[in-house]
């Protein structure tokens, strides 16, 4: 799918994902989930859009009546910005792709299930969570297949969702902490790095904007492309946004700026 949009005078764009709320226990929890309503808050000031790029949740599945207790914060912050005007879109992660339509009826945010190419003020932007993307990790990719099968999906939706909630956040955990110690593995094996380079094969893109690696990256690629990995709001509270006269910053949070090479 391919997206355009104008850049109003004096506004950007900001990206964000993986604040895996839920994770840590219920205080850390908490203490993160104000930390990003209160971000959100600040960058309306001046949000053309605002994108968030998966695992928002560390679970996450919409029942035909139910859904996953708590995150009350974040869900009124995303509907009185919606309420106000302000677009945002959300992509579905590995930890939350079970959504269903709940986001786009409460509050009108479409929900991207794959990549978006974006473009922006004579700039493409290629947007996805980034997981199953590249070669390799044949493992999880079969997963996603099963995990996102409509038939698998209404099976687990026959659980009660204390059980059903129970059993997805045993396997969140586990696949959490696979990613807790994540470091980079040099060009030649970043799978995101990879699969940039195969599209850029076949056509010119500005910016690649992934989150799921759990690394703040900033990386050249050829043709003067960059790939910029998100982070997370687990160890990085790391952003990326785009004005027009600046172009795209990968950021902190509070606000402090900085760019992670390919040798960081």
């Amino acid at each position: 799918m391919e997206l355009s949009m104008a850049l109003p005078e004096n506004q950007k764009i900001y990206f964000a994902s993986d604040f895996h709320l839920g994770a840590g226990g219920k205080q850390l929890s908490l203490q993160r989930e104000k930390l990003i309503v209160q971000w959100l808050e600040e960058i309306s000031a001046d949000a053309a859009h605002i994108f968030l790029l998966g695992d928002l949740f560390d679970f996450w599945f919409e029942y035909k009546s139910v859904i996953p207790k708590g995150y009350t914060r974040l869900l009124g912050k995303l509907a009185e910005l919606s309420d106000r005007g302000i677009p945002i879109s959300v992509f579905i992660g590995n930890h939350d792709m079970w959504m269903d339509g709940y986001f786009e009826e409460e509050f009108h945010i479409p929900v991207y299930d794959s990549p978006v190419i974006l473009h922006c003020e004579g700039k493409s932007f290629y947007l996805g969570h980034g997981d199953g993307l590249g070669p390799g990790d044949r493992g999880y990719k079969l997963l996603k297949k099963i995990f996102r099968n409509p038939l698998c999906r209404k099976l687990f939706a026959m659980l009660h969702p204390s059980w059903g909630i129970a059993i997805a956040d045993f396997f969140s955990r586990q696949s959490r902490a696979a990613t807790s110690t994540e470091t980079f593995l040099g060009e030649d094996r970043e799978w995101l790095v990879q699969y940039c380079k195969q599209v850029l094969a076949e056509r010119h893109i500005d910016y690649f904007i992934f989150g799921h690696r759990h690394l703040a990256l900033d990386i050249t690629l050829p043709g003067g492309s960059r790939y910029v990995n998100l982070g997370d709001w687990l160890r990085f509270y790391s952003y990326a946004v785009f004005d027009a006269r600046q172009g795209l910053q990968l950021c902190y949070y509070p606000a402090t700026v900085k760019t992670f090479s390919a040798g960081n």
